[in-house]
């Protein structure tokens, strides 16, 4: 049973609230279709939309939210409508802001599929029940140390709870259409994001939905670029990068520059890292500089067990990148896979300048806690963000210059160098959206911003108005929108 640390009130305007069900189908009660956004607005976190027509419900990815503390604890809240109520949820990609609720929905009562891609469900097997051993790792410390308010400290879920999600989970094909629930067809295209990620259309009701998902970028390193999208009459678009371009500068250079500075320091260089997607980035990076002559042969550790598991099953999918076998292999090659605990300690006995990646991204969870721990207070080390850091999260905090930050209920003060790339990021920038939706000669009736934070998802319906002549709107959370 779910142990919820306060009741929240999801009743906003027209939302609904928990225990209000579809209309039965096939009766006089049979409404249009309608969007439900139930996360994601005015935040990158916790991607959960609800899409109903005629009696039947698809949830449209299924996210944890992170950052602030009021954001987490909805995690912890009532779902806003019955789980059992849903047919089916279908997921853009793996990451945990989209897919981490999972757990907890099926603890609740949802018993439909889970539809996504194969790349998606392999990564599934991965980050849920790692996500699960990591809450379970952190409420067992957070009662060991004390330092939590809760007695006793409680997962939100478990690794065997997670393990049971993937029961549900059915893979589709790129291209293959399905129908999630009755009336509902749906097809998947690429969408260059991480492995896995994909745009996806539906058919409900005589209206085409299209959901972008997280956005790849069109000149990205490993991952191939997003497939062009076809006809919709409505489109529900992310804005993480709605109000900003990525920088234009050789991302290779400027990381080879802050690994060199690093060394010169004597100094270990922590690089907090999602596990899928930019872990990878990463080593392909390394292992190019490296091999050029360019930083050092210095040693490497890949310090997680979900990024050493992504890492290997993400080669054999020719079809989504763009590395080379012989490319794939010396991105594995050229670091020390770290598994067990007892490795991850042994890190810190390593002298001389290292190079650490760990996750999370944002550090927000994970074995990059413990490596900030022992090395913000020393200025010989450099911490170095290279993704989106959300407001709220730890790593936010240190790019935007805090003295101190909290970790395991202790201020850890900030002496060490604290640098950012920019042009890592997976996300397409707001102008690569927009000429993405040029050449995909789309014209949707209305458009959706959603999964940015305000100013961005601001800035981004603002150009596909005056680009475009889009109808396009930021969604409130909890409000039905009539399709």
């Amino acid at each position: 049973e779910l142990k919820f640390s306060k009741t929240w009130d999801f009743q906003l305007d027209r939302g609904a609230g928990v225990g209000d069900r579809a209309p039965s189908r096939g009766t006089d009660s049979a409404m249009v279709s309608q969007l439900k956004f139930l996360g994601a607005t005015d935040t990158v976190t916790g991607s959960r939309t609800l899409l109903e027509s005629n009696g039947a419900r698809v949830l449209v990815d299924c996210g944890l939210f992170q950052g602030y503390k009021k954001l987490r604890e909805r995690n912890w809240a009532p779902f806003p409508v019955e789980p059992s109520s849903i047919d089916a949820v279908v997921l853009t990609h793996a990451h945990i802001d989209h897919s981490g609720y999972l757990p907890p929905l099926v603890k609740l009562g949802f018993r439909g599929r889970i539809f996504c891609t194969r790349g998606t469900q392999e990564l599934l097997k991965i980050l849920l029940p790692d996500s699960g051993y990591l809450q379970e790792e952190e409420a067992r410390f957070a009662n060991r140390r004390r330092y939590s308010k809760h007695s006793p400290a409680l997962p939100l879920f478990t690794r065997q709870e997670a393990e049971a999600v993937l029961n549900y989970v059915s893979p589709v094909g790129f291209g293959a259409e399905f129908q999630p629930a009755p009336g509902i067809s749906a097809t998947f295209g690429r969408a260059g994001h991480i492995l896995g990620s994909a745009w996806v259309k539906f058919d409900a009701e005589g209206s085409r939905i299209t959901f972008t998902g997280d956005v790849g970028r069109a000149r990205d390193p490993i991952m191939l670029p997003p497939e062009l999208l076809t006809a919709t009459d409505y489109l529900v678009t992310e804005s993480t990068y709605g109000d900003r371009r990525h920088p234009d500068n050789g991302v290779e250079t400027e990381l080879a520059k802050v690994i060199l500075e690093a060394v010169a320091r004597s100094g270990t260089l922590l690089v907090p890292s999602f596990a899928v997607g930019r872990a990878q980035h990463l080593l392909h990076l390394v292992s190019r500089l490296k091999s050029a002559g360019k930083i050092p042969d210095l040693p490497v550790f890949l310090d997680s067990p979900m990024a050493v598991n992504a890492t290997e099953i993400f080669c054999p999918h020719h079809d989504e990148h763009r590395l080379s076998d012989t490319e794939c292999r010396e991105m594995c090659s050229g670091a020390e896979f770290c598994i067990t605990a007892d490795q991850s300690k042994a890190i810190a006995e390593r002298r001389g300048p290292k190079l650490i990646i760990a996750a999370s991204g944002m550090a927000t969870g994970g074995r990059v806690l413990h490596h900030l721990q022992a090395l913000l207070p020393d200025e010989r080390n450099t911490v170095l963000f290279v993704g989106f850091q959300a407001a709220g999260t730890r790593g936010r905090s240190l790019v935007d210059g805090v003295e101190e930050v909290k970790i395991f209920g202790q201020y850890i003060p900030v002496k060490a160098q604290i640098r950012q790339v920019q042009g890592l990021s997976a996300h397409a920038d707001y102008a690569e959206l927009l000429t993405w939706f040029e050449k995909s000669q789309i014209a949707p009736r209305r458009v959706f911003v959603n999964h940015g934070e305000p100013a961005a998802a601001d800035a981004l319906r603002r150009r596909l108005k005056d680009r475009f002549g889009w109808p396009a709107l930021v969604p409130e959370e909890g409000i039905s929108y009539p399709l």
